[in-house]
């Protein structure tokens, strides 16, 4: 896999103290400790601690139980600790019920997982010190249409759907916005999920014509759909949204198939260093381990600007683990997170990256 130069350069400014980045600070890491989540909190742990030591800050731990026992406790511990940020939030219901104390204390709260809509407006209008590391609920179709837009103006497509709610709202809304330039599906449907096999659907789909298929649907049901499509020598190219990289041993996924999904930090050039290093403390740089990595490395990096925290984490550009992180006005990441990835040898790998 190639490096690039400048990208070698990003990832070296990551991994290394500098000058340019305050020493001292505090942040306290907001996480689950037990539970199903906890090993998601370890993770969260483990990156923010790695890049805070960097630099010769410190970390205090604060446990998340993501349930209704989150109350004002964990605002009342970070502001105990004399936080300078906060990291980390998997759960709703902490970072909801933390954002008004830390708002008063102006300590700006950087969540790793929370993709709430309505909670992001009402920090906006409340002036709450909220980032999102996460995507945001528009992200995943926002990325998709782009896709579509750029690769598919030629071709004819499908859109299909399992049903469900997510998976129905998101193919609504990508039909939407395509048909808003221009761009109308040869074929729409609804199938039934969970079935053994789709040979009915690949039929249809094959006797449409298209070339190209978008699906609102889990893992398992686009694995099947494109082993049938195979085995029909349909010749259609499947793309899906994040489902598509939910774990299934049972049912193979094919050479070819397209997610729109975030990429495994950890492969991409300004994550490798940073993940090698890690490995040689015995840590694995999976899951929310480089995310978290990367909201400390650029809150310490807008702390050393020396003026208002959130307002400089707001205005500025970071190299971190992630690559370069920026904020828009909406205290969303800047850059659509979400990329198209391909199933190569047992893997949804950048398909920018292919080759590589």
């Amino acid at each position: 896999m190639k490096t690039t130069l400048s990208a070698s350069l990003i990832a070296a400014a990551v991994l290394a103290a500098t000058p340019a980045v305050a020493a001292g600070l505090t942040f306290a890491v907001v996480a689950p400790k037990d539970g199903p989540l906890a090993i998601l909190g370890q993770q969260v742990r483990d990156g923010a601690r790695f890049a805070a030591e960097a630099n010769g800050d410190t970390v205090v731990e604060i446990t998340e139980a993501c349930d209704e026992t989150d109350g004002d406790g964990i605002a009342k511990a970070i502001l105990a600790a004399d936080a300078t940020a906060a990291v980390g939030f998997l759960c709703t219901e902490g970072l909801s019920a933390s954002l008004p104390a830390l708002a008063e204390a102006n300590v700006p709260a950087v969540t790793l997982s929370v993709r709430s809509g309505i909670l992001m407006e009402d920090a906006l209008k409340k002036g709450w010190p909220l980032f999102r590391l996460a995507p945001g609920p528009k992200a995943e179709a926002e990325k998709a249409v782009e896709i579509i837009t750029r690769d598919w103006k030629s071709e004819p497509f499908a859109l299909i759907d399992d049903g469900t709610i997510h998976a129905r709202e998101l193919v609504e809304t990508v039909r939407l916005k395509l048909e808003e330039v221009g761009m109308k599906a040869t074929f729409v449907d609804t199938y039934r999920p969970a079935q053994e096999q789709q040979i009915t659907l690949v039929r249809r789909l094959a006797k449409t014509g298209v070339t190209r298929v978008f699906i609102g649907g889990d893992r398992t049901d686009a694995a099947v759909i494109v082993r049938d499509a195979k085995a029909e020598k349909a010749g259609f190219t499947l793309l899906g949204g994040e489902a598509l990289t939910g774990a299934d041993p049972l049912v193979p996924m094919t050479e070819g198939v397209q997610a729109i999904a975030l990429p495994d930090y950890r492969t991409l050039p300004e994550g490798q260093p940073v993940a090698a290093a890690m490995k040689e403390k015995g840590i694995v740089a999976e899951g929310y381990v480089l995310p978290a990595h990367a909201a400390v490395t650029a809150l310490a990096a807008a702390a050393a600007q020396g003026s208002d925290l959130a307002q400089a984490l707001a205005g500025g550009s970071f190299a971190t683990a992630i690559g370069p992180l920026a904020f828009g006005a909406d205290r969303e990441l800047k850059q659509n997170p979400y990329r198209l990835l391909v199933w190569r040898a047992g893997a949804f790998v950048p398909a920018d990256m292919e080759g590589d």
